[in-house]
């Protein structure tokens, strides 16, 4: 019987806050070399937004690429890192994550229940040195029912239903087959998110890690020389180590209007309230990159909830097939809709040098009734749209509808259904990319993410600037330790995830790169804690 709740040791030598991927790996690691660990979930339920995500994580040079037949070099790997993020992660920085996140996969691979597979998508910026496809690794389904209990205590998924990554790209724009869902929630098989987050709290339980589902850390303070108290709002306990991933601050409305650029639609765990940014700036640690967020472009309606708040879900594939367009607050287009949707996300903080207003906010995703016909719009079957889809019989009548200027509106779709016909987006470039391609539809040619807008009725959903959650928080070193604002560092507090400061600054080099900057980081600093507690020296940075 699986136990999350007990009475917890006066003195752990390894405490991990929160009880996402980053904590489990560190937990994992540090429990299997014999070594006490108890975890401190402050929600419900375990896994946080790594178990309501997608659960891929990139991965540039790992084996199980290479066993499957994808090519990849650690040169190539590190230039395109340095590409993607302009210069901003040095060389020697991206050689360190290339070379930690091989010996992650290998260490999920051959010492827990993680079962990963390539996953065939392009990098997001394959026309920059370096990229690659295949460096994202997909987990596959995970029978929850392996341990009495764990079922009913994971984090729910979203809005996500129980596929892999590679069974959803498979489907170009339709829903999945409804009777595989059924069957697979009735045997409590979990994929994505769920699947990694369940094979790692089965491995976590074999390895004696103890957990502690609600019970939110108030503050650690030092106690003794290696020693710290940790204290929550029912339990106290002692610990020689302790790791802060609790996750970004994304729900929290006075650190978003004071950290980031523009409002934004979270569709993560409603627990990431900031707790470990607080808990280390109390310790008096530095801050790094707070602006920066993991983007996405978010579809919001009052269906979608989860914990009892307003969330979203992620709409960059109806915006990347073809029939579809995104246009601004003055009726016109401004991005590349097929991009990929970090980068898409900036783009909503542009400012009109006119108003001072933001110059993309509100967006509105439109398509005709051929679309709607051919393809599952938030997760509905073909032909049915959601409920909150602003619907009208002309284009004129929907401009109104949606408070833009009509003669702009008109324009732009006339423009982009010429783009269509010619198969090329001179504007923008949609479809021009493999990334780009990746999502579309291959039936549609001569460009599957390009199709005209022509036949009635016409669509409009409002699009948000959304998160999967905040990438900038707490200043760490490539271990993972905890930074004053002088770079010294705060001896045995670590953090990893999104209350700390992300890999890659503010990229986004591939899908999974949210999961691969946090877990490379918790697995360095397992290696960190291993060597702190033995007195030896560290022989695995990032």
């Amino acid at each position: 019987m699986f136990l999350t709740t007990g009475n917890p040791q006066e003195q752990y030598d390894f405490v991990v806050v929160g009880s996402g991927a980053a904590g489990l790996v560190a937990a994992v690691r540090v429990a299997q070399a014999g070594y006490s660990v108890a975890v401190l979930e402050k929600a419900a339920k375990l896994g946080g937004t790594s178990a309501a995500g997608g659960g891929v994580v990139w991965a540039p040079t790992n084996h199980l690429m290479k066993a499957h037949g994808y090519e990849d070099t650690r040169d190539n790997a590190v230039s395109y890192i340095s590409a993607t993020t302009n210069g901003q992660v040095s060389h020697e920085d991206a050689g360190a994550f290339v070379d930690v996140v091989a010996q992650l996969v290998r260490f999920l691979d051959e010492d827990t229940h993680v079962d990963y597979l390539p996953l065939g998508r392009p990098d997001y910026h394959m026309h920059m040195t370096g990229a690659a496809r295949g460096r994202g690794l997909d987990p596959q389904p995970f029978d929850t029912g392996r341990l009495k209990g764990l079922t009913n205590v994971l984090r729910q998924p979203t809005y996500f239903p129980l596929i892999t990554m590679s069974e959803r790209d498979a489907l170009h724009g339709a829903a999945p087959d409804p009777e595989l869902l059924d069957a697979r929630a009735e045997e409590g098989i979990r994929t994505m998110g769920g699947s990694l987050i369940g094979a790692l709290v089965l491995t976590a339980h074999e390895t004696g890690v103890e957990f502690f589902t609600e019970t939110p850390v108030l503050g650690i303070e030092s106690v003794g020389p290696s020693m710290w108290q940790v204290q929550t709002d029912r339990i106290s306990l002692q610990s020689r180590q302790v790791l802060l991933s609790t996750g970004g601050f994304e729900w929290d409305e006075q650190l978003r209007q004071s950290l980031l650029k523009y409002p934004i639609q979270p569709i993560s765990a409603p627990s990431n309230e900031g707790d470990g940014l607080r808990i280390g700036l109390k310790l008096g640690a530095g801050l790094a990159w707070t602006s920066a967020v993991w983007g996405v472009p978010v579809i919001s309606l009052s269906e979608h909830t989860y914990d009892g708040r307003q969330v979203g879900r992620m709409g960059n594939v109806e915006l990347t097939l073809p029939g579809s367009v995104m246009v601004n607050r003055r009726g016109k287009r401004f991005v590349n809709e097929a991009m990929n949707y970090h980068d898409l996300n900036k783009v909503f903080a542009s400012i009109d040098p006119h108003d001072q207003q933001l110059q993309n906010l509100p967006a509105w995703l439109i398509f005709d009734d051929e679309y709607l016909s051919r393809y599952s719009v938030c997760g509905k079957p073909a032909g049915q749209a959601p409920q909150g889809t602003i619907k009208a019989n002309s284009l004129a009548e929907l401009a109104e509808l949606i408070d833009v200027p009509k003669a702009a509106f008109l324009e732009t779709i006339e423009r982009f259904n010429r783009f269509a016909r010619e198969g090329v987006d001179v504007d923008f470039g949609r479809g021009d990319r493999p990334q780009d391609r990746h999502l579309g539809d291959p039936q549609q040619q001569p460009n599957p993410c390009l199709g005209e807008l022509k036949r009635g009725p016409f669509y409009a959903l409002r699009i948000h600037a959304g998160v999967l959650g905040t990438a900038g928080g707490l200043k760490v070193d490539r271990n993972g330790r905890l930074l004053q604002h002088d770079g010294q560092p705060i001896a045995g507090v670590y953090a990893a995830g999104n209350c700390s400061e992300t890999v890659f600054k503010d990229a986004y080099p591939g899908g999974g790169a949210t999961l691969a900057s946090a877990m490379t980081r918790a697995y360095s600093v397992a290696g960190q804690v291993l060597a702190d507690l033995s007195h030896t020296t560290v022989s695995v940075e990032l």
